[in-house]
């Protein structure tokens, strides 16, 4: 994660080597899109962050080596917020009750 300088986290979290068991995998985590990054909180695969502002901040040391000032962070934070968009919305359905007679469901059948 940090490229000019090293991230230090207390978290003992591997990423996906935790699953594969590969080392080759030790801190490889799922990255998400930016898309509505603003409701996705806390940041980092740790949770660290507890904001944007933060999560710019500290990125922007760790991976550019730059201190950005107030204003610069405020102009970042405002153009990811601009990648929130309208959650879509469902109803679930309501579904009759089960009994003892009602059919299992066979997703896979033919």
């Amino acid at each position: 994660m940090g490229v000019v300088e090293p991230y230090k986290t207390t978290s003992t979290a591997e990423g996906r080597s935790a699953v594969t068991g590969k080392d080759e995998d030790r801190f490889n985590f799922k990255v998400p899109t930016l898309r509505n990054v603003e409701l996705t909180y806390p940041y980092f695969h740790d949770g660290a962050a507890q904001t944007l502002e933060e999560a710019v901040e500290i990125m922007g040391r760790l991976q550019l080596g730059r201190t950005y000032s107030k204003q610069e962070i405020g102009d970042i934070v405002a153009f990811l917020k601009t990648l929130t968009g309208d959650q879509p919305s469902f109803i679930m359905p309501l579904l009759p009750p089960s009994s003892n007679d009602t059919p299992p469901p066979q997703p896979f059948a033919k």
